[in-house]
């Protein structure tokens, strides 16, 4: 029992610092510009979780699996084709061109501090120099960490499509407003409607069984692909576990870039 109450310990503190601040320095977990999926890191089993209190009931945002963490089933060096593999009925959420000559594909938290930091800084000259400019195709995928990203995930995917860039960066640059250890929904409500989501929309999509699962579902791949917290990213194929500056983005790209426009010019041998 001792053992349980100190996992149920170590998951509670990494859900809080995933939706309200850093994370703890906690050794050898995740890093230390990325939000852990806490659930997954401790690895408990259902029965932990029942053990351990109401706290942790069941929630399709946190992981459950019988399965410790270590023995989950990963793809180790994915193929971008296995990244880029539909996973639920769900729209994939991608900005750019389809055939850019580069992918970036993000998972991200609404409640994760990193994934603000980054969207705030980093993502408008990434947008500027390689989205708009149909280098990079972007694609933004769910991975809420804990009930309250989960239930802001939810309203955002209850947003139209073309209002979902916007009201990403609203949960993000709002997160003071609405982000806390316990579930509050008139907050979460208050920045969904700024995208015109009416309440009655908002209520009926949190009990959409449907729309709940498959977020989970792209969640559940997300982990099976590599994904441990976010922000992480995939560069092409290359999975990256920490947020990026744009220095950083820029030496992956560019190499790539400079490959493809290499290989499209007639009688240039292959790389």
């Amino acid at each position: 029992m001792a053992s349980i109450n100190r996992l149920s310990v170590l998951v509670l503190s990494l859900m809080a610092a995933g939706c309200s601040g850093e994370m703890p320095k906690l050794s050898g977990i995740g890093s230390a510009n990325a939000t852990t999926d806490g659930a997954a890191i401790a690895g408990l089993s259902p029965e932990e979780v029942a053990q351990s209190g109401p706290s942790l009931a069941f929630s399709p945002f946190q992981d459950m699996s019988a399965t410790p963490v270590g023995g989950r089933e990963v793809i180790t060096n994915p193929t971008l084709a296995e990244v880029l593999a539909p996973v639920s009925g769900l729209p994939e959420m991608a900005f750019g061109r389809a055939d850019a000559p580069v992918t970036i594909v993000q998972y991200a938290s609404l409640t994760c501090p990193h994934c603000k930091r980054f969207h705030a800084e980093v993502f408008p000259t990434l947008k500027r120099e390689y989205i708009d400019t149909g280098r990079v195709r972007y694609i933004l995928r769910d991975f809420p960490i804990g009930r309250t990203s989960g239930q802001a995930s939810v309203a955002l995917r209850c947003a139209v499509p073309d209002k979902y860039l916007d009201l990403y960066a609203k949960f993000l640059a709002q997160q003071s407003s609405w982000v806390s250890q316990e579930v509050k929904l008139d907050p979460i409500y208050a920045v969904a409607a700024q995208s015109g989501l009416s309440r009655a929309d908002f209520d009926a999509c949190r009990t959409n069984v449907a729309l709940v699962e498959s977020i989970k579902a792209i969640k559940d791949r997300g982990r099976k692909l590599g994904i441990i917290g976010t922000p992480n990213f995939f560069i092409e194929n290359k999975l990256v576990k920490k947020a990026l500056d744009m220095a950083e983005l820029r030496a992956m790209i560019d190499p790539l870039l400079s490959q493809r426009t290499a290989a499209a010019r007639p009688g240039t041998p292959p790389q």
